[in-house]
């Protein structure tokens, strides 16, 4: 039995806003993508991450082809995804804003030559392994060379807004 009222379902591609809204439903953790430029260093906020396989050991991640930054991440031959820790909310505002926003933050240079943000719940440090194009946003799998991680709770989105685990 279901614990949804009668003829609340909708077609995705006829209500856009609510399709978005159902999405938001689900909460999910947090994440900066960082890579290296002809710019300088750059991060981008992204809870599009997921685990592929442990063997080999692969991730993804799918930036939005809208964003400014999509060109700097589309071809990226070496990115970090930077798992947030519930007490890393204004790494994540910042990054929002701010492509450049390593002023002022503990990070040190990586494999390839990504930056690393330092204090993170999880850090993957990945090399390019294929693209995937999929509507509006491109499916990036990296194959991970490095992982780091340290105990805490992570930094989770939902319904517009950060939620938070009791530990």
């Amino acid at each position: 039995m279901s614990d949804l009222p009668p003829d609340t379902g909708f077609r995705p591609e006829e209500d856009l806003r609510g399709f978005r809204s159902a999405l938001g439903r689900f909460a999910t953790g947090v994440t900066v993508v960082t890579a290296s430029s002809e710019d300088g260093p750059v991060g981008i906020v992204a809870n599009s991450f997921a685990s592929v396989s442990l063997n080999p050991p692969l991730v993804l991640w799918s930036p939005e082809k809208a964003s400014r930054r999509f060109g700097y991440f589309e071809t990226a031959p070496h990115f970090a995804i930077h798992v947030l820790d519930a007490h890393q909310q204004q790494i994540c505002n910042a990054f929002t804003k701010d492509r450049h926003a390593f002023e002022g933050l503990d990070w040190e240079t990586g494999f390839g030559e990504v930056p690393l943000i330092s204090g993170c719940l999880a850090r993957f440090e990945c090399e390019l392994d294929v693209t995937h194009d999929a509507g509006d946003h491109l499916i990036i799998v990296g194959r991970v060379r490095k992982v780091s991680h340290r105990d805490g709770l992570p930094l989770l989105f939902q319904a517009g807004r950060f939620v938070s685990l009791k530990g």
